[in-house]
């Protein structure tokens, strides 16, 4: 095991385009650190750097305390999966575990033992002697983490191993996952454009936009303190609502758009110290769809609760939650961070307002509720 550093690594591209920007970042021993973003973000070229697999233009890259700037990736002691398997089809599952060991010339009572913890860890035991093509997807992908942990290497490098697999097979090698990592220990970066993936594997979570460094943090701060607005839009799904609002103190302090008035709560404005310059300012607000529930299914619970008169537009039932869309007597906010979070990779489409001059936003409320529609 080792820690992974990066010290201002910039990737260059042919024509100037810069993938990976200055990046900064310690990757702690034994740490399992992902890599989210939208796509072009540069977060499956920083993997590949630290592979070796690309050359970088500027910065240092160490893993453990050992510069690997110039090592090929043979030498840098480290495991690789990948979202396709990869896998040999004319070997059985345990020839292909024990494939890279004999390529060492590592003894064979050693490969043999290695091979059997790593399929009795993977669940693998039974389909040792059958080859890939008899194999379902999530049995594969089991197949290739088997063969980088029978490495024993100082780091996994994981880049979207999950994405080739069904919703269902996703949960469960993302639990077995967690539970690998608790049991090896072994450093591990992992690539995702998967949010959900992000927040339930990651120690902590590495945000990047344009090849730039957004934050880096755990998963429930990154949720909870975002640090741009960026990071407020693309973390959480449905995204986080925006809308730009006026901050007043007015029998008490509260945020003014439309013809709504919400009280902030003393405590939360107190926690705060730097909005009291914002008092009589435009400022952006963001509500997560989360922090929503419906007023006549909350009851008693809603007491001093702020409130929100709106008209359901549309509703999508997901059987343990509903999610509403209305409609805001406000303009959509037009910034580049919110644009960027949304990920459509047309900025120009995504800036339109869909509902003229209204800001459509999403509410996620509890299974029990009886809104519907108008």
């Amino acid at each position: 095991m080792a820690s992974i550093v990066l010290t201002n690594v910039d990737k260059i591209y042919a024509g100037g385009v810069k993938a990976v920007n200055g990046l900064n970042l310690e990757i702690k021993d034994g740490e399992f650190m992902v890599l989210v973003g939208p796509s072009g973000c540069g977060k499956s070229t920083a993997l590949r750097m630290i592979a070796g697999l690309e050359d970088i233009s500027g910065g240092e890259i160490a893993i453990g305390d050992k510069v690997v700037n110039h090592l090929p990736p043979k030498d840098r002691d480290i495991a690789m999966v990948f979202q396709n398997y990869a896998l040999y089809p004319h070997m059985t599952v345990e020839e292909n575990l024990a494939f890279g060991l004999k390529l060492r010339k590592m003894p064979k009572a050693e490969i043999q033992k290695r091979v059997g913890e790593a399929a009795k860890m993977l669940g693998l035991e039974t389909y040792l002697k059958r080859k890939p093509a008899a194999l379902s997807g999530g049995q594969r992908q089991r197949v290739a983490m088997g063969r980088a942990i029978v490495r024993e290497p100082q780091a996994f490098l994981m880049d979207e191993p999950l994405s080739n697999l069904d919703a269902k097979l996703r949960v469960s090698m993302r639990a077995s996952l967690n539970t690998l990592h608790e049991r090896l220990g072994v450093t591990t970066v992992y690539v995702t454009h998967d949010q959900v993936e992000a927040m339930t594997l990651g120690d902590r979570v590495c945000v990047l936009r344009d090849g730039l460094l957004q934050q880096v943090d755990t998963p429930q701060n990154l949720f909870d303190k975002p640090v741009n607005l960026f990071v407020a839009g693309f973390m959480g799904s449905p995204s986080m609502n925006f809308v730009t609002a006026e901050l007043v103190r007015d029998n008490g302090v509260a945020v003014r758009f439309a013809d709504i008035r919400l009280p902030i709560p003393e405590s939360t404005f107190a926690d705060k110290p730097g909005l009291d310059q914002y008092i009589g300012k435009k400022i952006i607000l963001g509500i997560r769809p989360s922090d929503f529930e419906d007023a006549a299914s909350a009851g008693s619970h809603a007491n001093g609760w702020a409130t929100l008169p709106v008209k359901a537009e549309v509703t999508e039932e997901l059987g343990s939650e509903i999610n509403v869309l209305f409609l805001i007597d406000a303009p959509p906010v037009e910034h580049k961070d919110t644009v960027a979070a949304a990920d459509t990779g047309d900025d120009e489409e995504a800036a339109l307002p869909l509902v003229g001059d209204k800001s459509l936003w999403t509410a996620r409320v509890n299974a029990r509720s009886h809104v519907r529609p108008g």
